[in-house]
């Protein structure tokens, strides 16, 4: 009788929170989120944290040559693919955003943010999102958040992104976020995060079109997380130089790529083999060996990798040097 009337009462709760839900809803994403622009370089950028699984696939949208976009909140993703069509033909943000609006008939549960590659920017915040509930628009960046703690958040986000001016777009955005979660954040909590940035040119290939495209699905501190995956991802944009000029047979530049990308990951056992290699590609043979020791000794697959790489045409030594290295 009492699993009976349990099951009863869950029904019946999910019949009142399934009417609750707007239409078009896609998700719940009560979130906090902002979208911004590099007045220097025209890159934009959306970042988002949620205590709500992979908010990355909802709510942030961009697109190089045209814009960014957050809809949160009773998320309708229809704001963010069609928000972008209409600002690639040339509709201003504000224009993008109020011309979704008045076909929506759950607008009033949406909170959404529109940012254009000519730097307009719109945001709306309907009247039955979750207290506490505002945006705030800027010259070059909107901030936006339902759910939250209480209103400081906003404020917080604000001070943050302002005071962190000297920093790259993306790394300013985090910083903007990390205040945001010390202020209270979400009141239900932390869940997921996402960061992606896009350039204010259209690529010449369109699979380059997102320059950062980073998402925390579910973690325990999703913002802190996100920090560490750019700070990654900073590291191996080194690595991606240091492999070109590999490529194109220019050891000292490579070892300089190497060397900036260990100073951002100084454990990473990968970004070390290859700065050793780069290091016998310059002439510099003796300085490679206390690294190729240290990582052999730790995984023989490193020593294995090392004999493979002269049929690549990746590494430049005669075969009595290669022979000592790999007998280390």
């Amino acid at each position: 009788m009492y699993k009976i009337l349990l099951v009863g009462c869950c029904a019946l709760f999910y019949v009142k929170t399934s009417a609750q839900k707007p239409a078009n809803s896609d998700k719940f994403a009560h979130t906090f989120s902002i979208v911004a622009q590099d007045p220097e370089t025209g890159d934009m950028a959306v970042g988002v944290q949620s205590h709500w699984f992979s908010v990355g696939t909802a709510v942030p949208w961009g697109k190089s040559g045209v814009g960014v976009v957050a809809t949160q909140s009773f998320v309708n993703q229809r704001y963010g693919y069609e928000g972008l069509q209409l600002m690639e033909k040339g509709l201003s943000a504000q224009e993008a955003l109020d011309h979704i609006k008045q076909e929506d008939e759950g607008a009033a549960f949406r909170q959404v943010a529109m940012l254009s590659k000519d730097g307009s920017i719109a945001a709306f915040t309907g009247k039955k999102c979750v207290d506490a509930a505002l945006h705030l628009v800027e010259d070059t960046y909107s901030i936006q958040a339902n759910m939250m703690e209480d209103d400081n958040v906003v404020y917080a986000m604000r001070k943050a992104f302002e005071e962190n001016d000297s920093l790259k777009l993306a790394e300013r955005v985090v910083a903007a976020m990390k205040a945001a979660q010390a202020s209270g954040g979400d009141i239900r909590g932390k869940q997921s995060s996402a960061l992606i940035v896009v350039g204010k040119e259209a690529p010449e290939q369109p699979w380059e079109d997102k320059k950062i495209d980073l998402r925390v699905e579910d973690h325990k501190t999703p913002v802190e997380e996100l920090s560490r995956l750019l700070n990654s991802k900073r590291a191996y944009e080194f690595m991606e130089k240091g492999d070109l000029a590999m490529e194109n047979k220019d050891a000292r530049s490579a070892l300089e790529a190497y060397n900036a990308a260990e100073k951002l990951l100084p454990s990473n056992d990968e970004i070390k083999f290859w700065k050793a290699v780069a290091l016998v590609n310059s002439d510099q043979v003796k300085m490679s060996i206390p690294i190729f020791e240290r990582l052999f000794m730790k995984d023989k697959r490193w020593q294995r990798l090392l004999k493979r790489l002269p049929s690549s045409d990746l590494i430049n030594i005669d075969k009595s040097a290669l022979d000592y290295l790999l007998n280390l």
